[in-house]
């Protein structure tokens, strides 16, 4: 049996109507989409998305664009698939959206941590990593803690170790020499 394959013809627009009806996507959603349909093509094509050094860089700076002003325009339609695969990857390890709830935050705080953790050769900056995560709520690794035990006995039992304990304390009466009559 033979395999039938249409002729694409690349490098034509899509029409106007169908843009309008096309939702506005935010940056992360775009980089997201477009990395998606890079790995799905690899997939088919059976052709691994390999990204070169410079690649990485150039997402690399584009994602540092995303957290240093999230509202500022990003264009990102020049760039080759891989560069797209690994912007997106460090766009869901970094979280690097904008911040919707403190738990994003949150999540982004911890992730950049780890990373600076696994990145430094100066065991200083490393330390510094560490006890930065373990002051982090939740993981509390340096939180002192108290712990109160509340034992509830019945007034007479209470009463007799306090009967006990006063009959232990020896006191003296000590008289007083200041030579104030009044007091």
């Amino acid at each position: 049996m033979q395999e039938l394959v249409p002729e694409i013809v690349s490098n034509i627009p899509t029409p106007g109507q169908s843009q309008r009806t096309l939702p506005a996507l935010k940056i992360a959603d775009q980089i997201r989409v477009k990395a998606v349909t890079a790995k799905t093509i690899s997939d088919l094509t059976g052709e691994p998305i390999i990204v070169t050094e410079e690649q990485q860089a150039a997402a690399q700076t584009a994602a540092h664009q995303m957290v240093t002003n999230p509202k500022a325009p990003l264009d990102i339609s020049g760039f080759p698939s891989a560069t797209m695969a690994y912007l997106a990857g460090l766009v869901a390890q970094s979280n690097c959206m904008i911040v919707k709830d403190l738990a994003d935050l949150k999540l982004f705080v911890v992730n950049n941590l780890v990373q600076e953790y696994d990145e430094a050769t100066d065991p200083k900056i490393r330390l510094a990593a560490l006890k930065a995560i373990g002051e982090i709520d939740g993981v509390d690794a340096f939180k002192r803690r108290t712990e109160t035990t509340h034992i509830v006995k019945p007034i007479e039992e209470v009463e007799k170790e306090l009967l006990n304990v006063l009959e232990g304390i020896e006191y003296h009466v000590v008289a007083d020499d200041s030579g104030d009559k009044n007091g």
